[in-house]
């Protein structure tokens, strides 16, 4: 809507009119190009600001955003004004003023002479700054409206409907880049939500596996058949592998991939503590790998570094190396290799059915993969090829 009083100005002939709708239609992709690579949404408005002003060739633009609780427009951008204005100047609402009537009828504004418009007040901030027109346009945000645009100039020429269309189409743009940065926010705060849920179950799960290792520790004690001992030190030592992957994943914030250097490196430390006299050897270089993957791998250390340690060396101490290479572009290789006194001739391990053989075997089609025993003359290695998948970097 316009009001009836025409100010003098100098009209422009057709080309120049043809150029300086041309130079909008190419701000308007500048800013769209701008406001969709940008993700502080502050700095956005600020340009749009800018932008809208240098389209229409005006000194003063501003975004005003709603405060529902209080019936008003905050200007929380703005391109000319006076220091204090931006981020603490309030306009009233209601369809008395320019841009509360572009809220409401979501249609623009245009007041091409301010002082003699009698539908609205002119905000104070206008008689301030002394303008003369303006054009306010409504900012939608999907389901929502934002706000509003406003740009003012102190000149006597004419705004019309050209130039309506133009900060309307402009308008648009800036809500739709704003309804973005919107749900980028919120899905921002979803992510980390799940982050914090996803470590306090790790945490708890930890503490309840640390109480299940107490009970077994306490069981072993209390009996008096080795064999009964040995096999809870066994379910012990698997409870306290996982408890160890979920305390990772709580202390470092690995939600959904684990640093695979150093959480090889901590149970690699425990193997120690287990056989305080063995000299464990880890070279596992600093990847990231899927969680679920790399739990199974940690799992597979776990038995073999453990059947190594009791073994391998039955009358002394020996070496323990654990390692993780690549051989093609697809697969990965894993390695537990000990120097001890080797697998009993004319032994397959594949034909064992222990308990600690058939875990090693579910661990391994967990990884897809395939296994090889070799015999390291002297010592024992074991060798598992199986799919990088899920491997976040290249190994080295």
């Amino acid at each position: 809507m316009d009001d009836a009083t025409e100010a003098v100005s100098a009209p422009r002939d057709g080309t120049e009119e043809l150029a300086y709708r041309l130079r909008q239609t190419q701000l308007i992709t500048q800013f769209g190009r701008f406001a969709f690579e940008t993700h502080d949404v502050n700095i956005v408005l600020q340009e749009a600001c800018r932008v809208s002003a240098l389209g229409l060739q005006s000194e003063l633009a501003k975004i005003m955003r709603y405060l529902p609780d209080e019936g008003q427009f905050l200007i929380c951008a703005g391109v000319g004004w006076k220091p204090g204005v931006v981020g603490h100047a309030r306009i009233p609402g209601g369809l008395e003023s320019p841009a509360g009537y572009a809220f409401e009828t979501a249609k623009p504004v245009i007041s091409n002479h301010l002082s003699n418009d009698t539908r609205f007040r002119t905000p104070q901030v206008l008689i301030e700054h002394d303008a003369e027109r303006a054009i306010n346009v409504i900012i939608r945000g999907g389901q929502n409206c934002y706000g509003v645009l406003e740009v003012d100039s102190r000149d006597g020429n004419r705004f019309g409907e050209a130039d309506g269309d133009f900060l309307q189409g402009f308008a648009n743009l800036l809500g739709v880049a704003i309804e973005r940065h919107d749900v980028e926010k919120r899905l921002r705060q979803a992510v980390k939500d799940q982050e914090f849920l996803t470590q306090e179950i790790s945490h708890r799960v930890k503490n309840s596996l640390a109480i299940v290792a107490s009970l077994l520790t306490m069981q072993r004690r209390l009996s008096d058949d080795a064999d009964v001992r040995r096999t809870l030190a066994d379910a012990e030592a698997r409870v306290q592998t996982i408890a160890q992957v979920h305390d990772r994943l709580w202390r470092n914030n690995e939600v959904t991939t684990i640093d695979l250097a150093g959480f090889m490196a901590e149970l690699c430390g425990r193997f120690a503590e287990i056989g305080p006299n063995h000299d464990i050897h880890c070279d596992v270089p600093k990847v990231a790998m899927a969680a679920d993957r790399a739990v199974t791998l940690g799992l597979l250390a776990n038995e073999l570094v453990t059947n190594a340690i009791k073994y391998a060396y039955p009358d002394s101490a020996g070496r323990v190396d654990v390692s993780l290479k690549t051989t093609n572009s697809d697969m990965l290789r894993f390695e537990v290799y000990d120097e001890g006194i080797g697998m009993p001739k004319d032994t397959d391990p594949a034909g064992l059915k222990s308990l600690g053989m058939r875990l090693i075997d579910s661990l391994v089609r967990q990884l897809g993969g395939h296994i090889e025993w070799q015999d390291a003359k002297p010592g024992t290695r074991f060798i598992l090829e199986f799919p990088r998948q899920g491997l976040i970097a290249d190994v080295d």
